[in-house]
Parts: structure tokens; C-alpha cells; sequence
């Protein structure tokens, strides 16, 4: 058996504990990329990535940059570990050598999406307290909330643009998960997914986006106190979490005033904006980040890297625009799904830093690149036909 589909098996087993195990899936990456490096030397192929790749190189490359100029280059360096998590891009791009090894990737991705969800559901019914925010294997509702987000979203596009059963399994699996993320409080996350699904609504019937406000309303009215008051504290400038990002969109647009070109380090704003000058609350001085992707990136890594990183947005749009446009009927749900979920991250990164969590972000590339990798493996069976 070729190391390659060593490869593929090592990115199902990531996939399969991603929502279930942090530490588990970060080893199944780890022997996924090590075993593609072997594959990469022993094959003599180049590393190949998508287009999009490229900015996020150049986002890369500022970032270091970004931790010799920093106000404490030790801590930067240090969290510019997570920068190696962007190298699943190629990982997934040449790792999948047949479109069954992405299904089967898929199919873990599915069962650990419902171990996730189902324990969540649990833990609601029988362990809960009034208000508290469930986070099920995570440890922290944010990054509960951030992986449910995305899961929620690919379900949605398997379950309306998939053609064989297991689509129904998909629709069970997007009904709990947006139940088990209503739960999670997480407001930011709540607007992400009702873009993901007027996203894949417009390409799926147009028409079909109407339902979206009946929906929304059907669901508060079933709601929770707690998830109502939650709800309802989007509307209201005088609520505690929106007076607090307030602070932090005054603050942090000072600190790019003052360090605009390579900003504060990665991983040091937080320690930066101690300084009374900034004029945060002592709440808000006890939070690590400035709760905003845009925000937090110009602050610590400079403008630079934040056009990078915007660049890689747009790239990453254009290009699966581009493919949505070719309407290949086995690339659709994927490439859909990408589309949606790049949309909904970007959307809801406007009131949190979610492309901070290393959990997310890196299921987040791994779903924006595979219809890329399953564009590659339909190229190549094509060239070998001629």
C-alpha cells in the first residue's frame, strides 16, 4: 500500500475526533503531515496548493516579521507555532488521492460532528444550569460554538445538494447541531450561521430564503429565557458584551494608530492595552483578545498582514465562486459548503476573533480547500484518460 493513503486515512482520523478530542486530533494532523512530507520526498513531487495559498503565505511571512519588531519578540515567536496549522492547505490539497478518500474523510467528519452534538444535548438535559453556556468536549463554548458553526454548515449543503441517502443524515445532523449551537449562547456564531444558510439557500432556490425570518422567529419564540434575553441583548448598546466590544474597537484602533506597519506581536495586544491610556474597563483589560478578526490582526501583526489576510479572503472567494459557477454535480456540495463557511466565518469574525482559535481555523482551511483537492483529483483522472 502506497504511504499516500496513509495520508488520506491520518486526515480521516483528524476529522473523525476534530469535535471530539482536541489532543487526539492534533496528533492525527501531526502523523497526517509527517507522513505527506515522507510521501512528498519519496515521490519527488512539489508541493502544490491552491491559488488562495499564496496570501496566506505572504500573511505568514508578516506575522514573523511582525515578532522581530514586537514588543516582546519571546511570546510572538512562541504563538507563531499555530502559523505551521495554515500547512493543511497543501496537506489537504495532495493528500486525497481518490474523491472515495474524501467521502470516507467525510463520513468521520459526520460521525464526530454527532458525538459532539449528541453529548451537547445531553449535557443540556441532564447536567445543566439555568444560563450557563454549554461547550461540549471543548472546554470553552467559544470554540464549541466556532466548530458547530462549521459543521452546521457543511450539513446543510450535503443534506440539499447531495444525491445519495446519507444526505438525510446530514439534514438530522445540521437540525441538532443548530439546536446544540443555540445553546452555546454564541451570538457571534448565530449570525454566521444564518449567512451560511442564506448562502446556500440562494444557490440551492433562490426563492427558498424567505423561510429565514419565519424560521428565526419560530425558534425564539421556542427558545429558553436564556437564550431569548441572549438574543435580544444584540439589539442593545447598553449590554454588558457590547459595551465591552465598544471599548475595544476605541482601543484598538488607537493601538494601530501607534503601531501601524508591524503592530504590537503576535500575542502581546492583550498585555499592550494593560495601559490606562486605552481607556478599558477593568473587564475588558481581563479578556485576551480584541474580539474583532479585523481589529485584532491590524493591532498585533500591522496593516499589512491584515490586507494580506484579506487578500486570502477575497482569493478564496473568487476562486470558489469561480468553481460554483462550473456546477460540477460531484463538486457542488463541497464547493458550496466552502463558500458558506468562508462567508459565515468572515461575517461573524466582525464581533469575535475566531480565526484565533487553532480548532476552528484549521477545520475551517481544511473545509475551504478540499473541493480544490477534489477539482485536482478529477483534473488528473481526466489528463490520464487523453
Amino acid at each position: 500500500m502506497k504511504i499516500s493513503h496513509f495520508v488520506s486515512a491520518a486526515l480521516a482520523f483528524y476529522l473523525l475526533f476534530s469535535m471530539v478530542s482536541i489532543s487526539v486530533s492534533q496528533i492525527m494532523l501531526g502523523i497526517a503531515f509527517i507522513l505527506w512530507v515522507i510521501a512528498l520526498i519519496k515521490s519527488k513531487q512539489k508541493i502544490e496548493f491552491p491559488g488562495f495559498f499564496w496570501a496566506l503565505l505572504v500573511y505568514i511571512a508578516l506575522s514573523l516579521l511582525s515578532c522581530v519588531f514586537s514588543d516582546n519578540p519571546q511570546v510572538s515567536f512562541l504563538d507563531s507555532r499555530e502559523l505551521l496549522l495554515f500547512l493543511i492547505v497543501p496537506l489537504v490539497y495532495t493528500g486525497f488521492q481518490k474523491i472515495k478518500d474524501i467521502k470516507t474523510a467525510h463520513l468521520a467528519l459526520l460521525a464526530s460532528g454527532c458525538v459532539s452534538v449528541l453529548f451537547s444535548l445531553f449535557v443540556f438535559a441532564f447536567q445543566h444550569e439555568s444560563g450557563e453556556r454549554i461547550s461540549g468536549f471543548m472546554g470553552h463554548y467559544m470554540t464549541q460554538a466556532g466548530l458547530l458553526l462549521l459543521f452546521a454548515t457543511l450539513a446543510f449543503s450535503m443534506l440539499l445538494f447531495s444525491k445519495n441517502s446519507i444526505r438525510y443524515i446530514w439534514g438530522g445532523a445540521f437540525f441538532l447541531s443548530s439546536i446544540a449551537l443555540i445553546l452555546t449562547m454564541t451570538r457571534n456564531a448565530w449570525i454566521g450561521l444564518v449567512v451560511s444558510v442564506f448562502v446556500i439557500l440562494l444557490l440551492y432556490k433562490p426563492k427558498g430564503v424567505v423561510v429565514i425570518p419565519v424560521v428565526l422567529a419560530l425558534t425564539f419564540l421556542i427558545s429558553p429565557k436564556s437564550v431569548k434575553k441572549r438574543a435580544l441583548s444584540v439589539f442593545s448598546l447598553k449590554s454588558y458584551s457590547n459595551a465591552i466590544r465598544i471599548e475595544y474597537l476605541k482601543a484598538g484602533w488607537k493601538i494601530i494608530k501607534e503601531y501601524p506597519i508591524f503592530g504590537t506581536g503576535p500575542d502581546t495586544v492583550d498585555v499592550i492595552f494593560q495601559n490606562p491610556k486605552y481607556n478599558l474597563s477593568r473587564d475588558a483589560r481581563s479578556n485576551v483578545h480584541l474580539h474583532s478578526n479585523i481589529m485584532q490582526i491590524a493591532a498585533e501583526r500591522g496593516l499589512l498582514a491584515l490586507l494580506s489576510w484579506l487578500a486570502f479572503v477575497s482569493w478564496a472567494l473568487i476562486s470558489l465562486w469561480k468553481m460554483i459557477q462550473n456546477k460540477l454535480p460531484s463538486l457542488f456540495p463541497l464547493t458550496a459548503a466552502a463558500l458558506a463557511v468562508l462567508l459565515a466565518l468572515f461575517i461573524a469574525g466582525f464581533f469575535e476573533y475566531n480565526f484565533g482559535d487553532s480548532e476552528v481555523v484549521t477545520l475551517f482551511l481544511y473545509l475551504i480547500t478540499v473541493p480544490f483537492a477534489a477539482q485536482r483529483i478529477l483534473q488528473l483522472k481526466e489528463s490520464k484518460k487523453i
